[in-house]
C-alpha cells in the first residue's frame, strides 16, 4: 500500500520536488523543496481542477450537486487505476484501524475532503455528511440526499472526518470539529492521506480527534521515493536538510547559490515578487 501511494504522489504530481538547484517559492516569500496537492491522485492534475469546477458551478443547488459529484466521482474510482487503489487502500486503512461499529457517519469539508470521503462512504455503506465552508450541510448516501430529518438524526453519533491533507489542522478546529458538534454529535476519528507533520495530529488531540494518516512529508517517504527511483540523490538531500531545518535549509541554499537571487529577481513578474518579499522579509539574512 505505501508503494502504491508513493508512487502515484509523483506520477500524479500530487508531490513535487524541485531540481536540486532551483527550490520553489512559496506564496509567503519563503523557498522549499517541493509542492503539495493530495487531490492530484485524484488521477492528474487536469482531472482534479475539473472536479473541482464542477464543484463551484453546482454548489447553488445542493440535490443537483451531490447527484453529479458521486456519479463523477465514482466515475474516476472505476476508470482510473490509481484513485480506485488509493480508495480500497483507504477503506482497507478503516477496516484495519477503527472500529467501525462506533462510527456512524463519514464527513468531509469542502471542497477537496469530497474527492476522498464520499467515495469511502460509499464503498462502506455509510453516511456521507457534506460540510460546507459557510457551515451549511446536508447528508447524502448513494449520491441522493437524505430527508429534511436527517441532520436531526445526526445527534449522539460519532463520525469519521476523511481529508485530502493535514497540517496545523485549522479547518478542523474552526469549521469540521464545531459543525459536527452544532449537530449534537462528534468526530472522534480523523483519516487523511498525508499528514504533513507540522502540528495538526497534536491539535486534534486536544479536540479529542484521533488522527490516522496514509503517509507523512517525512524521512520514511523520500527514502522510499529514493528507493523506487521518484528522486535522485542530490533531491534526496536537498529535502532531508530541509526536513531537519527549514528556514536553515534554505538559508544555506541561498549562500552557496549567490547569484539564485538576482537571478529570480530579473525573472518573471510572479517570481520576482516573491523575491522581493523574501528580501524585504528577511528570511535568509
Amino acid at each position: 500500500m505505501y508503494n502504491r501511494l508513493v508512487e502515484g504522489l509523483f506520477e500524479t504530481k500530487a508531490l513535487r520536488i524541485s531540481p536540486e538547484d532551483k527550490p520553489f517559492w512559496y506564496t509567503s516569500g519563503k523557498l522549499g523543496p517541493f509542492y503539495i496537492n493530495t487531490h492530484f491522485l485524484y488521477g492528474s492534475e487536469e482531472k482534479a481542477t475539473n472536479l473541482l469546477k464542477i464543484i463551484d458551478d453546482g454548489k447553488s443547488d445542493s440535490k443537483t450537486l451531490h447527484q453529479t459529484l458521486f456519479k463523477e466521482i465514482m466515475s474516476n474510482y472505476e476508470n482510473d487505476a490509481i484513485f480506485h487503489s488509493l480508495i480500497n487502500d483507504m477503506v482497507s486503512y478503516i477496516k484495519d484501524n477503527i472500529d467501525m461499529r462506533e462510527i456512524s457517519y463519514i464527513s468531509g469539508g469542502e471542497r477537496r475532503d469530497w474527492f476522498f470521503s464520499m467515495p469511502v462512504a460509499e464503498l462502506l455503506k455509510i453516511k456521507h455528511i457534506t460540510i460546507f465552508k459557510d457551515l451549511s450541510m446536508a447528508v447524502c448516501q448513494g449520491g441522493e440526499l437524505c430527508d429534511e430529518n436527517a441532520l436531526k438524526n445526526v445527534s449522539g453519533s460519532k463520525v469519521l472526518h476523511i481529508a485530502d491533507l493535514i497540517t496545523e489542522a485549522s479547518s478542523y478546529e474552526r469549521a469540521w470539529v464545531p459543525a459536527i458538534k452544532y449537530l449534537g454529535a462528534e468526530i472522534s476519528h480523523s483519516l487523511v492521506v498525508i499528514d504533513r507533520n507540522q502540528g495538526g495530529k497534536e491539535l486534534l488531540e486536544k479536540l479529542n480527534v484521533k488522527s490516522h494518516a496514509l503517509c507523512g512529508i517525512d524521512y520514511k517517504l523520500f527514502v522510499k521515493a529514493l528507493e523506487l527511483g521518484c528522486i535522485n540523490k542530490a533531491q534526496y538531500a536537498m529535502v532531508n536538510e530541509y526536513l531537519e531545518n527549514p528556514d536553515g535549509a534554505m538559508k544555506n541554499f541561498i549562500k552557496t547559490h549567490p547569484g539564485f537571487l538576482e537571478g529570480e529577481l530579473n525573472s518573471d513578474e510572479k517570481t520576482a515578487q516573491r523575491a522581493k518579499l523574501c528580501i524585504e522579509k528577511g528570511f535568509y539574512n
